[in-house]
């Protein structure tokens, strides 16, 4: 595992010194791009040599991207990207980033379960209503990681922005909950899962997680205030609250990607207004989680593209995952549209070109990856990994490739 880490480690360095230097698309972008393009001859090598392609898949398959990503990635990426965000623009935002992130969530996750069954029986194709409502709850999501990536880069109205970040940073954790109590019910009903349960078991994550990252957070930035003048020592002390605060989480059976947002949002808000800390002290604390964060996206990211390496191609799978992109974007457009009229915002002068760019800007990433290889082995499992895949891999280089130009055409940016 650790030899695998390190080769995926070099390659996303070398890739993304061919995509600065040649390429010059935005990082998330082009490392997925460039990885999919290196996987297409290493899949020629299935035919040319069996046992040098089965060597070379093993680099994918020994980090188990779930793992990975879900144990050991998504503190750090989530705390990286709630850092430098302004609670007051999100607080601004509050309204439209709640009901997307909760009720948002679980719209698109009825609305793409239906659509992919009713399409899918049309077609001939078998797929249960649950395995469908499995999958429109695992693609539901927008993912922080791949929108704050694009974000960076995109240059759009403060307030869009505010709502395009919280949203993705927060609906994450919600999702998960969501495709988990969905599997619980349709996988294990021998075991009577009820709505009750399931109620439950989404209180007891979604809150618990939010405040057991409110307690890290002022917490965290006590400790951090009592050695103000030890810049070093505060970087390590942000990791202790990260990457333990997560492994608490998984202990106490909440959700740990939301306690992650609110624990960085309190230590980043409190760090920016506190004189304790001085400017070069701030500076510091930036630069670090600001390379950690470009680190590890280059990793997944790369790992995203690889993971092509190891799916099972199939021409009903091919035609499901191409009139998938279609569907969940349909259901994210309505799920927007039907929000903005329940809950409008009385600051947004366009509505239509803000549903507009929150559908386009709606990228879905590497959690729903994740989600769909955490199921486990049965007859619909690798339909649902290549389709979230499909969905995935467009979402990141079409949807991600085009947002600026969308953004600008519907003058939704600051230039």
């Amino acid at each position: 595992m650790f030899q695998s880490f390190i080769i995926l480690l070099s390659l996303a360095g070398l890739l993304s010194y061919i995509n600065h230097k040649f390429i010059k698309l935005p990082s998330s972008i082009g490392m997925t791009m460039l990885a999919i393009i290196m996987a297409i001859p290493l899949g020629l090598l299935e035919v040319i040599s069996p046992d040098l392609f089965h060597q070379t898949c093993t680099i994918v398959t020994t980090l188990d991207f779930k793992t990975l990503l879900f144990d050991v990635m998504l503190s750090l990426l989530l705390f990286a990207g709630a850092l430098n965000l302004q609670v007051r623009d999100l607080s601004m935002e509050r309204k439209s980033i709640l009901s997307f992130a909760t009720l948002g969530v679980l719209i698109s996750t009825v609305l793409i379960g239906f659509l992919i069954y009713g399409t899918t029986s049309l077609l001939g194709i078998s797929l249960p209503l649950g395995y469908a409502l499995i999958f429109g709850a695992l693609i539901s999501p927008t993912d922080p990681i791949a929108a704050l990536a694009i974000l960076k880069e995109l240059g759009v109205k403060k307030s869009l922005e505010s709502k395009i970040a919280g949203e993705s940073l927060f609906n994450d954790g919600i999702g998960v909950v969501v495709f988990v109590s969905l599997v619980n019910i349709f996988t294990m009903s021998d075991e009577g899962v009820g709505v009750g349960e399931v109620i439950s078991i989404f209180a007891e994550e979604a809150l618990g997680g939010m405040i057991v990252g409110v307690l890290l957070g002022l917490l965290g930035f006590q400790l951090l205030k009592s050695i103000s003048d030890e810049p070093k020592i505060d970087i390590m002390l942000t990791l202790v609250i990260s990457m333990g605060g997560y492994a608490l989480c998984s202990a106490l059976g909440v959700s740990g990607p939301l306690a992650m947002v609110f624990a960085a949002l309190i230590i980043g808000e409190k760090l920016r207004s506190s004189l304790a800390f001085s400017s070069e002290g701030k500076i510091e604390m930036n630069v670090f989680w600001e390379v950690l964060d470009e680190i590890l996206n280059a990793v997944l990211f790369v790992l995203i593209g690889l993971e092509v390496l190891v799916l099972s191609f199939e021409w009903d799978y091919l035609l499901i995952s191409a009139l998938a992109i279609p569907l969940v974007l349909l259901a994210r457009f309505i799920t927007v549209v039907l929000l903005s009229k329940f809950f409008p915002d009385e600051g947004d002068t366009d509505p239509a070109a803000t549903a507009k760019i929150l559908t386009w800007g709606g990228l879905r990433g590497a959690i729903s990856v994740a989600l769909a290889l955490s199921l486990d082995p049965s007859p619909y499992r690798e339909f649902i990994l290549f389709v979230t895949y499909g969905v995935v891999v467009f979402s990141i280089l079409v949807q991600g490739l085009t947002i600026k130009g969308v953004a600008k055409k519907l003058k939704v940016t600051l230039e």
